[in-house]
């Protein structure tokens, strides 16, 4: 364990030190300098020292355990009234993706009742095992249950990796698994990649969307990370080769002091994550009245409107229209950029759409680099003739007309 050192023979007792220390972390003893439970090891009381007395002494920190024998991909596969979520498919496409690199193998977890047929369709997603519990009690999510089974399958197939959606799920579960094995969770990843050695890369945003923070956990294992929904291309059907495997559990394990009484579907309303045509605004549009226009030519081509956070910060727009790394991350068929620049964390939420079309005066804006279309030009210009030329009978074909 790293901690603080002093050289009594070189300390004149000056109180440089404790007086440089923002913390309070070093105090002025009777015949010596102490440290304190406040000190934060940031070796500033070091730079302070005029004669060099204080030196941080760093120890090595070794893994606790062979990382060796960590190996493979696990998939929490999160089902809800027997259907499989999709952001499942998006973790087994990258867990294959990572494995293939790394030349191991891909296993999902999933739990329910009555779920065999589940397991099965799992298995035309190219993974090589599917770990099934099938309980009356797993009908529900429940947390403790849930936890309990997922730990001891992961003590017992010792996975490299774990993957989970960052779902309300997801979010509730990967933390408690994560807490019992005393590793390490990465939450809300936006990228994921693997290095040689079997570490695991895992990138999201961080201080509001602003920067990009790339984690790693290289003396632990399992490694864990939440991954957000529609930010990776989902898993291709291929012909079966994996197997099932029926995993039994003590029924202590399947206990849990929430008893549920009822099941009632959350009406979910139509949200931009979903949505195969997005008309997105900018800064550019300059006024709130741009987003009447932008929602008059997106109900025409049957999309609806997402915006940049500027415009949410303004008041001009919804938080659930909100699209970038601190927004909602999409995937649309086409995505038609109005008035945007271009910027990192936009572009980091849409990146993965089919086509992307940008509407801008700035021929040298960022977005023209990432757009598979463009025009340089003014939306208030381009979009209603876009408008007149649908409205006539036209279609989206119109924009090579406009350009």
């Amino acid at each position: 364990m790293s901690q603080m050192r002093v050289n009594q023979d070189l300390c004149t007792l000056c109180g440089a030190c404790v007086e440089a220390c923002p913390f309070a972390g070093v105090v002025m003893g009777e015949d010596s300098i102490e440290f304190t439970d406040s000190c934060r090891l940031c070796s500033i009381c070091v730079k302070a020292c005029p004669t060099g007395a204080i030196w941080l002494e760093k120890t090595a920190a070794g893994p606790s355990f062979d990382l060796k024998k960590y190996k493979g991909v696990l998939v929490f596969a999160e089902q809800r009234q027997g259907e499989i979520q999709p952001v499942t498919y998006e973790l087994i496409g990258k867990g294959l993706e990572m494995a293939k690199q790394l030349g191991q193998d891909v296993a999902v977890c999933l739990a329910g009742s009555n779920v065999q047929t589940l397991a099965e369709d799992l298995l035309t997603y190219g993974v090589d095992k599917v770990y099934l519990y099938d309980y009356p009690e797993l009908e529900y999510f429940r947390i403790e249950p849930y936890t309990a089974i997922m730990v001891d399958l992961v003590n017992e197939i010792k996975p490299n990796i774990i993957l989970m959606g960052a779902t309300p799920v997801g979010r509730s579960l990967a933390p408690r698994v994560a807490a019992r094995l005393r590793t390490g969770l990465t939450a809300d990843c936006t990228t994921l990649s693997v290095k040689e050695n079997g570490d695991l890369v895992q990138t999201r945003p961080a201080f509001g969307g602003d920067v990009m923070a790339q984690i790693i956990t290289p003396r632990h294992r399992p490694q864990m990370a939440t991954v957000r929904y529609k930010v990776m291309p989902p898993a291709e059907t291929v012909q079966p080769h994996g197997e099932i495997v029926h995993c039994k559990t003590d029924q202590a394990q399947l206990q849990s002091r929430i008893t549920t009484l009822g099941f009632r579907p959350h009406q979910v309303a139509s949200s931009i994550t979903d949505a195969e045509i997005i008309v997105a605004a900018g800064r550019g549009i300059g006024k709130p009245e741009g987003l009447e226009l932008l929602e008059t030519f997106a109900g025409l081509i049957g999309g609806v409107v997402g915006t940049t956070r500027p415009l949410v910060e303004q008041g001009w727009a919804n938080y659930n229209q909100q699209i970038g790394m601190s927004g909602r991350t999409v995937r649309p068929r086409l995505f038609i950029a109005c008035g945007i620049s271009g910027a990192i964390q936009l572009v980091a939420g849409m990146r993965g759409a089919d086509t992307i079309f940008a509407i801008n005066t700035d021929p040298d804006a960022p977005i023209f680099d990432v757009a598979h279309y463009g025009i340089v030009g003014d939306l208030y210009e381009v979009i209603p003739k876009l408008i007149a030329i649908i409205e006539e009978g036209g279609s989206l074909g119109a924009i090579s007309q406009v350009g």
